[in-house]
């Protein structure tokens, strides 16, 4: 199965002991090359690997379904058997609760198509309500899951269960807080000593309890009693344990003492590489050695299930999947909002999909309702959903940002649950742009040329195949080797560039780039005007109002969905690369040939129509954006040092 937690993707923490390994063996190793290279063989001693799942409480009700997700990963490994270390239903409850969580825990792992072993941690014992009965749920505990302490053998190796929450007196209310209660009892003793005298040709032992005792601190110094007992034993290899909700390891006389993190519970996720993340270990025994691996939930692939129609199916989804919006979020002068906007969303591939849907913005001023939405979307099929959006009155400033919507998306086979990137999509905010420059100076874009840039992000900007034209002002301080100043290229698509102050277009039709380009260089520190148009059969390029040059070109745009960048070129990772230094004064994009013949008069001022893709006048700044005047709303975010400056205040 295929799934992911997308907060912990690509972790493996490793701790490994070198196999054995044997000298290349003519009894084992054939071929009819000639080849003096000596290929080391792997050893034939008795390996075996187990999982072991953490913490499975407090994360309800999400936690099941990452635990069901660790199931299915660990089904595609094939371990021998999988540990658990305790916490393995919510408790701390009654006896009919208890019991309904029981089973549904039992249900998720009865999926696991190798045996599993309970271990009893504070949530499967502890009784909270009335009736409470001596042991509280001791009694349930071993009759649904097994006994509180147990051992087996596998392969030679022994594995031990401990119970870490036996309380002192019978009837008395248990609660780990209490120091009395992290004391084992000396019947468990004695049982620990048998189990240790017959393991003691195992060639290792393995340890499972729920609380990590050995960290002292409320836990005290009473597993130095039992840790003594390990090391005389001399063949204890690891003790594995959980509670805590995060990992930790350390080694002691030669012991390793593990404590995971969660499999499914309670996970703030602080620092997923430093252990706070929902994994499970994969432990590999060999005869003298020992390696566990830290697997994050949701990052084993099964290669069965990734057939080429499924796989064709989820590029399609990538590519195609975007939400549809009615209207658009009017702000008014203040900056306030309270709209209500309604979301249409269709299927395009023949495979379900499962969609979470949330809305957002760095601005906290915005409020959303619902806070988030689940969709299922039958093949081909298409489903509505409506947002009510409000944002408190408040002039610009600069915490203003932009609502967007998050599309977490699994693709949903017979067998599988495939999980598509996380994409965000702006929601359309209808802004005033005339109204909010009508009493502001006339400014301009200011770059620096290192690291600064405008970012439009692709599924704003509605530009179909077919003509259009492309048009900037701008002044430049200086010029390098093939500068950006409007780009969305990366093998695709249209760019315009300044090569040493050179004004040229490209455009990707038919899988290769058509080019214009002009004979000579544009002064720096003087205010230009370009113009780019494709109508279809022909590219033109203008510069000041003059025709620079023009070239046939036909065929269909290559598409991609990086952002388009206003200073700078954009790279494979949709950032800014040959950034342009000096002044950006309007830039419009828009559908159509806006211009025809040897001579253009482009207007004073760049004005948005109803073919206008994007406008933007580069006069007014809302918090990290400057607004789009085009109907169509593809607000610019401003990056790095890019900044408006007053036309009045620039010396040029």
């Amino acid at each position: 199965m295929l799934v992911c937690m997308r907060h912990a993707r690509g972790l493996a923490l490793v701790a490994l002991l070198s196999p054995i390994v044997a000298a290349q063996d003519p009894e084992r190793f054939t071929t009819d090359r000639d080849s003096k290279v000596t290929l080391r063989l792997p050893a034939e001693d008795d390996a075996f690997q187990f999982a072991v799942f953490g913490d499975r409480t407090g994360g309800v009700p999400a936690g099941l379904r990452v635990l069901d997700q660790a199931v299915r990963d660990v089904n595609v490994i094939g371990p021998d058997l999988v540990m658990t270390v305790g916490d393995l239903v919510q408790g701390y409850n009654a006896q009919a609760e208890w019991l309904a969580q029981a089973a549904e825990y039992q249900a998720i792992m009865g999926k696991l198509r190798m045996p599993w072993f309970p271990v009893a941690g504070n949530h499967d014992v502890y009784w909270r309500g009335p009736d409470r009965p001596p042991l509280e749920h001791e009694g349930n505990f071993e009759q649904h899951f097994g006994p509180l302490w147990y051992a087996f053998e596998h392969k030679r190796c022994w594995f031990v269960i401990l119970f870490s929450d036996e309380s002192r007196a019978e009837g008395a209310t248990k609660d780990f807080n209490q120091p009395e209660n992290h004391r084992m009892s000396e019947r468990q003793f004695a049982w620990l000593d048998r189990i240790l005298t017959r393991a003691r040709s195992a060639r290792h032992v393995f340890l499972f309890l729920h609380h990590p005792r050995w960290i002292g601190g409320k836990y005290g110094d009473h597993w130095n009693a039992v840790h003594a007992r390990l090391v005389a034993a001399g063949n204890v290899t690891a003790v594995f344990a959980g509670h805590i909700h995060r990992m930790t390891h350390e080694q002691r006389d030669g012991i390793r003492y593990y404590a995971l993190a969660t499999t499914g519970g309670h996970q703030d996720g602080i620092a997923p590489r430093a252990g706070w993340l929902h994994h499970y270990d994969l432990v590999t025994v060999r005869e003298d050695s020992l390696a566990v691996a830290t697997v994050p939930v949701g990052q084993v692939i099964d290669p069965h299930v990734l057939t080429e129609p499924v796989v064709l199916a989820a590029a399609r989804a990538v590519k195609e999947l975007q939400p549809v919006f009615e209207g658009g979020l009017a702000l008014g002068k203040d900056l306030s909002s309270d709209a209500k906007l309604v979301m249409r969303v269709r299927n395009p591939i023949a495979y379900p999909l499962e969609i979470e849907c949330v809305p957002s913005s760095p601005d906290p001023r915005w409020r959303f309702a619902p806070d988030h939405a689940h969709l299922t979307l039958a093949a081909d099929g298409s489903a509505e959903l409506t947002w009510q959006v409000r944002r408190i009155a408040e002039g610009p400033d600069r915490a203003f940002d932009l609502p967007s919507i998050a599309f977490d998306v699994d693709l949903i086979t017979t067998d599988a649950r495939v999980p598509l990137p996380r994409r965000d999509f702006a929601l359309p905010l209808s802004i005033d742009v005339a109204a909010l420059t009508a009493e502001v100076p006339e400014s301009a874009l200011v770059l620096d040329g290192q690291g600064d840039w405008l970012r439009v992000e692709s599924a704003a900007l509605a530009l179909p195949d077919g003509p259009f034209t492309v048009e900037a002002r701008f002044s430049a301080d200086a010029f390098g080797t093939r500068v950006g100043l409007v780009n969305k290229t990366e093998s695709a698509e249209f760019g315009l560039f300044l090569d040493r102050g050179v004004p040229s277009f490209i455009v990707h039709l038919d899988g290769k780039y058509a080019r214009v380009e002009a004979q000579g260089a544009v002064s720096t520190a003087a205010w230009h005007h370009v113009a780019a148009v494709f109508d279809g059969s022909e590219l033109r390029l203008y510069v000041d109002g003059r025709i620079a040059d023009r070239s046939p070109a036909a065929g269909k745009r290559t598409r991609n969905a990086l952002p388009l960048l206003i200073g700078a070129d954009v790279d494979k990772d949709g950032s800014g690369t040959s950034e342009f230094a000096g002044a950006i004064d309007e830039v419009r994009i828009a559908l159509g040939a806006r211009y025809t013949g040897d001579s253009i008069a482009p207007e004073a001022r760049l004005r948005a129509d109803a073919d206008t893709v994007l406008s933007l006048s580069l006069d007014v700044v809302l918090g990290a954006f400057t607004p789009d005047g085009s109907p169509r709303a593809a607000h610019a975010r401003l990056a790095g040092a890019a900044q408006l400056r007053r036309r009045s205040e620039l010396a040029r």
